[in-house]
C-alpha cells in the first residue's frame, strides 16, 4: 500500500511528518510518496538522521498556509504540496492522501480534485473523539456549516460504514445531535434529518443531547458542520482545561505531590483515554478516494497514528461500502 504524504502541511511541518513517516513505514508496511520542495526533505531528513526508506518524493515548490483561502488551492496556490498530494491520489499514484494542513483548502481541494463519490451531496470532516468508553464519530465536524436534511441523511451513513469497517464497532449506533431526546425536538433541519435516518439503511437510535455525548450514548454523532464545528471545539477545551486544573490540584502542595506519586499509573492511563491526539484526525468522508486530515499540531506520534488509519480506511474498503449502501437506499426509494 502507497499513501500520500503532505510533507509541508501543519505547524510542525516538515520535521515531524517525516518522523510520523519513518515510523509507520517501519511499523505498518508502507510505502510513502511524500510531496514538497524535495531539497528541504532531504536537508531535514539528513540533519535529523531520519530514513528515506520507502518513501518517494514528489516536487511541490509552494506551501499553502493556515491563513490562507482554501479556494487558493485551485489558482494562486495551485503548486502546494497539499494540491499536489490531492492530484497525485486522483491520478492513482497512491491508495490515500494524509495531509495536517489547511483544513478547508483540503475539503475543497477534495471537492475539486479527488471529487466526490457519485451520489454524495457534501464531504464531512469527521473526527474520532474519546468518550467514558471507547471513542465516538462526529460528522459533519465543520466542513459545511449549512446543511439539508439529506446531507445528515448520508452523514449518519458514512459514519456508520467508517465506524464499522475501520474503528471495528459492530452495528454502530447513529445519533442525531438536537436540543433534546423527543422525536419532537430541533428546527426544521432536525426534524426532517430527524424522519430521513429513520428510514435509513443504519442502526438510528434518535436524538441526542450535547450532555450525553461524552457518556456513551452514540457512535456516529450526526449534525450539520456549524454545529459540529461548535461541539469539536468546546469539547477538546473542556478536555485540555480538565486534565490542566488536575494537574494544578496534584503540584500545589507536598501532600498533593505524594498523593499523585500514587496514582501516577492510573492518571497516565486516563491522560491516554481523553487524549483526541490518539486517534490522528479525521477523514473527509464522502471523497471519491480516501482523504484524512492529521491534526494541525500534530507531532510525530500523531501523525503515525493518522497514517494507520489512513491504512485501515483503505483496507476496509470504506469508499466502496459507502457507494453500495447509497445505491441500495436509491433503489428502495425507487421501489418506493
Amino acid at each position: 500500500m502507497k499513501i500520500i504524504v503532505d510533507a509541508f502541511g501543519g505547524d510542525n511541518a516538515p520535521l515531524e511528518i517525516l518522523k510520523g513517516c519513518e515510523m509507520a513505514v517501519k511499523e505498518l508496511d508502507i510505502d510513502i510518496l511524500l510531496t514538497g520542495q524535495e531539497a528541504v526533505i532531504r536537508k531535514v531528513a539528513a540533519e535529523n538522521g531520519i530514513s528515506l526508506d520507502r518513501m518517494e518524493i514528489a516536487e511541490a515548490p509552494d506551501v499553502i498556509t493556515m491563513d490562507d483561502s482554501p479556494k487558493s488551492i485551485m489558482k494562486e496556490k495551485s503548486q502546494c504540496s497539499l494540491a499536489e498530494g490531492l492530484r497525485r491520489l486522483a491520478a492513482g499514484d497512491g491508495d490515500a492522501f494524509v495531509s495536517s494542513g489547511n483544513s478547508g483548502a483540503l475539503v475543497f481541494g477534495a471537492n475539486m480534485i479527488v471529487k466526490r463519490i457519485r451520489g454524495v451531496k457534501r464531504v464531512a470532516f469527521a473526527p474520532v473523539l474519546p468518550k467514558d468508553e471507547g471513542f465516538f464519530m462526529l460528522i459533519d465536524g465543520g466542513a459545511n456549516v449549512e446543511c439539508r436534511p439529506e446531507m445528515l441523511q448520508q452523514f449518519g451513513m458514512m459514519g456508520a460504514a467508517y465506524m464499522e469497517h475501520v474503528m471495528g464497532v459492530p452495528n454502530p449506533r447513529v445519533a442525531l445531535a438536537n436540543v433534546g431526546t423527543e422525536d419532537h425536538k430541533g428546527g426544521e433541519l432536525q426534524l426532517e434529518s430527524f424522519a430521513l435516518l429513520q428510514k435509513s439503511p443504519v442502526n438510528f437510535i434518535g436524538n441526542i443531547e450535547a450532555r450525553d455525548i461524552p457518556v456513551d450514548a452514540g457512535d456516529v454523532i450526526v449534525c450539520d458542520g456549524f454545529t459540529g464545528n461548535v461541539i469539536l471545539k468546546l469539547y477538546e477545551g473542556v478536555a485540555m482545561t480538565v486534565m490542566k486544573k488536575i494537574k494544578g490540584i496534584f503540584t500545589s502542595s507536598l501532600k498533593n505531590k505524594l498523593a499523585a506519586a500514587m496514582v501516577l499509573g492510573d492518571m497516565k492511563v486516563l491522560k491516554k483515554q481523553m487524549d483526541y491526539n490518539e486517534y490522528g484526525g479525521a477523514p473527509i468522508m464522502g471523497a471519491a478516494k480516501p482523504v484524512f486530515k492529521a491534526h494541525g499540531s500534530a507531532k510525530a506520534q500523531t501523525f503515525k497514528n493518522a497514517l494507520r488509519l489512513t491504512k485501515a480506511y483503505v483496507e476496509g474498503d470504506v469508499v466502496r461500502k459507502i457507494t453500495e449502501s447509497l445505491q441500495t437506499m436509491k433503489g428502495e426509494g425507487e421501489q418506493a
